[in-house]
């Protein structure tokens, strides 16, 4: 936890790696996820690398997964995951990977192909079998319905007399789409001179075309006539039709008949084995592929890696660079110790650097989601000062000022604490919906603004727009009305009673905890609060906004550059606090010196904040201590004051530096015991004679526009940021407004008649003030107020302390099997 305030330490390293122990120690630090890689070799194409063959080579084995895959996909098998994380496989092991895999395809192959050629011969056979027994049926059976009615100049003579006649036959099988268009064309082609028989096969069969099974339309066609048969077998060539031969004579059906059932019987059994072998060497492929994946896929990247590194002169000795976290060196050693191989031993050595190195901030499952809400405003640069274990509680809170109602927080909060509970199931983690993953992502987020939202609810006394008397009210309409002159012809003039709390026993102290519950039958509830919520975001506000000043100050130390303390920290500081400080202290002075008794002659405290900046007072609006304008007067100057130290301090601070002679460069750390400048690999000319580092030189104009720009940026920010937190006070009424309207038009109108009616009228009238209720307040106000809160703590409050130009440290890692 402790990098979670401030990126972790990472130093930029050699690693000498033996030819022969190479691959076993990148697998070993992959295994552990703990360096980021260099590429030393950018300049090199991908394809003239040292190791592109292995790399070809594993891509080869992943073309022939691939097609394993799909062999079991397509056998109705779905290859799950690998039970277990095996390690990336040696030379040998790889060699035995690639050629089990290859055999186990090349079976799959040849077995698929045979069960193929087998199903598409068998499928013939029967189609053969049921055309014999339908031509049969037809020479056998007089005119019906299934032989057609004008048979051209034959009609009107019966079947049996016909056949001697016709003794030539096409016989086959034509899909059912196409039988009327081939039954059209004969007659035409062949003008009646035939006898045609078209009826749908028994059983429906595969199409070997689409793969759909399909009934068969079974045609016999008895013609005379050489020519008339060359049309007719034309035809069923040009429909893709089966033809097969038609025995003239019927004992020679017959026999033909009994031979296809033989023939059909001994494919059926040597097509059951050769299913039974698939499924075996299916078996065989679901069992290790998920195994030789993962393998593979390590394989590859290690390989990958490899190709990052460079060869010494002599090309027995790899060096890589890499980030490392200065805490995880020692693991590091251990790792290569681990991978080396006898005789063999490679070491790792720090080198100095005058790049950034990345940022590395270590986080959990509750830390994760609010440290994601800092990165898409910008990483962190390397070790200032990281917003985010602030922001897990400021953020909730500042979103449940805007949201703060005790029913809509109570719902948020069990939806939250429901993905909480249920986190480790897969059927949660496994969502394919990017909305559901953004959810469940934050759903420690969630969790917090819930219960910060019942919180701040209860402050507001709100449940679904409706107040709560947990505790008595202060105020008592009983001593109002026998200590007033309460008549009843008064009571029916004025709809409306005022409580003075100026009489004794009206008003007896402040409401424990909140708001008292009587402001909600107040006509003038609106007024009370929008004055409470408006005073209490300035408050909040400045408050959050000094603290990310003061948060700058870690950043000054820890980068030692203690003259901005005082050339920015300190005239930030009474800028803030000489004007929008002093608005607070006014607002609390006023709450704490006024009272029922004097309310009426409370002056005004925007006036005076007006007349403060115009160096006058107004004599309508009476001051509220004694000397207040020379203190105003003051603190004007001061801040107008402070402008200039800002603006032109740090430039001029870093002017004289330069100009000062010195041996030591500030703000450089010195080389590292034992190294020489210029030991990394990818280091420049120039960085090897500036030992490193950046030179003196520095543009002093750019220096004083990056500071005017700063001191412009930040005296306005204060009066637009000032402003902008008055969002809190905009949504939290508007978040009520919707509320209370929302009962108002909806679950009211289900209380209006108290009888069976009325019970029956609730239930539609309560679920459509439910899906209401998530559709409008939860949903879309809940992200309205989560939008703005995103943005109160990424430009209000981020930007007095947080740069953000850094970049995440992406050690090297074996990522999970994802295979597609």
């Amino acid at each position: 936890m402790g990098s979670l305030f401030r990126s972790e330490e990472v130093c930029l390293a050699q690693l000498f790696l033996q030819s022969a122990s190479a691959y076993s120690c990148i697998s070993e630090l992959g295994e552990r996820g703990l360096l980021e890689f260099r590429d030393l070799n950018p300049k090199v194409s991908p394809f003239q690398r040292r190791f592109v063959g292995e790399v070809r080579r594993c891509e080869e084995m992943e073309k022939t997964f691939t097609f394993l895959q799909q062999e079991l996909r397509s056998a109705g098998r779905v290859p799950g995951p690998c039970p277990e994380s095996p390690r990336a496989p040696a030379a040998r092991e790889a060699l035995r990977v690639q050629e089990q895999s290859e055999q186990l395809a090349q079976e799959l192959r040849e077995v698929s192909r045979n069960r193929a050629s087998l199903r598409g011969r068998l499928r013939d056979l029967r189609q053969y079998l049921h055309v014999l027994r339908e031509g049969q049926r037809f020479t056998s059976l007089p005119v019906g319905p299934g032989v057609p009615a004008d048979l051209g100049p034959w009609s009107g003579l019966p079947i049996p007399t016909l056949l001697p006649c016709l003794r030539s036959f096409v016989a086959g099988v034509i899909h059912p789409w196409r039988v009327t268009a081939f039954e059209r064309l004969l007659w035409r082609a062949c003008r009646g001179y035939l006898v045609a028989s078209f009826v749908e096969m028994p059983e429906p069969m595969e199409d070997p075309a689409s793969g759909e099974s399909i009934t068969w339309v079974i045609f016999l066609i008895s013609y005379w006539g050489e020519q008339i048969g060359q049309k007719i077998h034309k035809i069923s060539d040009c429909f893709h039709c089966q033809v097969y031969p038609y025995p003239e004579s019927e004992a020679s059906r017959t026999d033909t008949i009994t031979g296809l059932h033989s023939q059909i019987q001994d494919l059926s059994v040597v097509l059951e084995e050769t299913e039974q072998y698939l499924a075996q060497v299916l078996d065989k492929v679901a069992l290790a592929l998920p195994t030789w994946r993962v393998q593979v896929q390590k394989m590859k990247a290690i390989y990958l890696v490899l190709n990052q590194c460079s060869f010494d002169v002599t090309e027995k000795c790899l060096i890589a660079e890499v980030w490392c976290p200065v805490r995880d060196l020692t693991q590091v050693q251990d790792a290569l110790r681990q991978g080396s191989v006898s005789g063999s031993v490679s070491s790792s050595w720090r080198i100095p650097t005058s790049e950034s190195p990345p940022t590395l901030i270590r986080t959990n499952k509750f830390t994760a989601g609010f440290q994601s809400i800092v990165d898409a405003y910008g990483v962190a640069s390397y070790q200032e000062v990281n917003p985010a274990p602030y922001a897990i509680i400021t953020f909730p809170f500042i979103f449940a000022i805007m949201f703060g109602d005790v029913g809509h927080g109570l719902l948020m909060f069990l939806f939250a604490l429901w993905m909480v509970l249920y986190e480790d199931s897969p059927r949660l983690r496994q969502g394919t919906n990017e909305i559901w993953l953004m959810f469940f992502e934050g759903r420690y987020l969630i969790l917090l603004m819930g219960a910060f939202s019942i919180y701040t609810g209860f402050i507001y006394n709100e449940c679904f727009s409706k107040a709560t008397a947990i505790f008595p009210s202060a105020w008592s309409v009983a001593t109002m009305a026998n200590r007033s002159s309460w008549s009843s012809a008064y009571l029916a003039t004025h709809p409306s009673l005022t409580l003075d709390p100026n009489v004794t026993g009206v008003f007896r102290g402040p409401y424990p905890f909140g708001i008292d519950p009587i402001w909600s039958l107040a006509t003038n509830h609106l007024n009370f609060l929008n004055s409470f919520k408006m005073k209490m975001s300035v408050v909040l506000g400045i408050v959050h906004m000094g603290f990310g000043i003061v948060l700058g100050v870690f950043n000054h130390v820890h980068f030692q550059q203690r003259h901005r303390l005082v050339l920015e920290f300190l005239p930030e500081m009474i800028f803030l606090l000489a004007l929008f400080g002093y608005l607070v202290f006014l607002i609390f002075y006023k709450w704490i010196k006024f009272s029922a008794a004097d309310s009426l002659v409370a002056p005004s405290i925007l006036i005076h904040f007006i007349d403060m900046f115009l160096f006058t007072s107004n004599a309508e609006n009476l001051p509220l201590y004694p000397g207040q304008v020379p203190v105003q007067m003051v603190l004007v100057v001061l801040a107008l004051a402070s402008v200039p130290v800002l603006l032109l301090g740090t430039p001029l601070y870093q002017w004289c530096q330069q100009r000062a002679p010195r041996t030591v460069r500030l703000g450089q750390e010195p080389l590292l015991e034992g190294q020489e400048a210029g030991n990394s690999v990818n280091a420049t000319k120039e960085d090897v004679e500036s030992g490193g580092h950046s030179p003196d030189h520095l543009d002093f104009t750019e220096i004083f526009m990056h500071q005017a720009i700063h001191t412009i940026e930040y005296c306005l920010g204060c009066v637009s940021n000032t402003a902008s937190y008055l969002r809190l006070w905009a949504l939290s009424l508007a978040h009520a407004q919707l509320s209370e309207v929302l009962w108002t038009m909806v679950m009211r109108n289900g209380f209006v008649r108290l009888s069976y009616v009325g019970g029956v009228v609730l239930v539609p009238v309560f679920a459509s003030f439910a899906v209401l209720t998530v559709a409008i307040l939860l949903v879309m106000e809940g992200l309205s107020a989560f939008l703005h809160a995103l943005r109160l703590h990424w430009v209000e409050f981020q930007n007095k302390f947080y740069v953000g130009a850094g970049y995440k440290l992406c050690p090297f890692a074996f990522a999970p099997d994802t295979w597609e």
